[in-house]
């Protein structure tokens, strides 16, 4: 499936024709398609589990009346039934680097001729100056970042209990924390710090990151992680072009950036299954003759 192209220290870099970034319909309906014209491909991300929450799906053809969680499951029986595994990792960066991208993770890098985006639509909006400052001050990962802040003082916002982990190595190397847990029955408490149940409203710096605003209160940080599942488009791919929220495509589901394309909700209303399942089978063609391209 896929060939070793070099190590770096711990971390082994992986290249592929395609990578497909996302765990919903529309990630799924490119992975089969990859899979059974045999391409060399790579599927990242986290499952989604917006789908599985419909109570009824009335429109999807062929599958009336039936429920989210079966409609997932479903799709993802199918895929599983060739074969067609999902690593289950948070994509933190997609860098262009020649001719391939760059795929940021927490443990493995990848790399890969073309990109489909399938992330969905986030539901947590970037603060003000969030984006602007990220690798400045503002990072999404604790273990690709955290040692740059040893001994000093940091804001951490976690989302979600599945990251008190992240939360609790920067416990162990900051100075001074100051903690919010955005979640409910968090146990957590930083040894040097603060906890403050607080959403920030900005980020301020002008090189850097200076400090985090709370609504009416401030704290001065030499930087802030931000630990949450889904990152926004922008904050993903640095320059793709987005129209009302959502990533601006060509029918073909071409981005502005070549070799990188998008499908499902990410793209656009309407949010619906059929939709998100037949842009990933377009998005995945398009990629294809992309690549085909490319190699002449």
């Amino acid at each position: 499936m896929y060939k070793r192209r070099q190590k770096r220290g711990k971390i082994s870099i992986y290249m592929y024709d395609l990578a497909i970034i996302g765990g919903g319909p529309a990630a799924i309906s490119a992975a089969i398609n990859a899979k059974i014209t045999d391409k060399n491909f790579i599927w990242l991300g986290q499952k989604s589990q917006k789908a599985a929450r419909a109570e009824l799906v009335k429109n999807y053809p062929g599958l009336p009346d039936i429920s989210g969680e079966q409609l997932v499951w479903a799709l993802e029986n199918h895929a599983a039934s060739l074969g067609i595994t999902q690593k289950d990792m948070r994509v933190l960066g997609v860098y262009k680097t020649g001719d391939y991208f760059s795929l940021l993770t927490e443990g493995e890098d990848f790399e890969a001729a073309a990109v489909i985006l399938c992330i969905g639509v986030s539901s947590i909006k970037c603060a003000e100056g969030e984006e602007r400052l990220l690798g400045r001050g503002v990072s999404y990962c604790a273990t690709c970042d955290g040692m740059l802040y040893r001994g000093k003082k940091i804001a951490i916002i976690c989302h979600d209990k599945k990251f008190e982990h992240e939360a609790e190595y920067l416990f162990s190397i900051a100075g001074e924390v100051v903690f919010s847990p955005l979640y409910k029955d968090c146990k957590l408490a930083p040894e040097r710090g603060e906890i403050l149940i607080k959403t920030p409203t900005a980020f301020v710096g002008d090189d850097r990151l200076e400090r985090v605003v709370y609504g009416d209160t401030e704290r001065a940080v030499d930087g802030a992680f931000i630990l949450k599942s889904s990152l926004s488009p922008s904050a993903l791919v640095h320059g793709i072009e987005i129209d009302g929220g959502h990533i601006a495509v060509d029918r073909a589901l071409r981005t502005n950036i070549a070799g990188i394309f998008a499908a499902g909700d990410c793209t656009g209303r309407p949010y619906q299954y059929a939709k998100a399942v037949g842009e990933g089978n377009v998005a995945f063609h398009s990629a294809i003759e992309y690549i085909a391209a490319i190699k002449k």
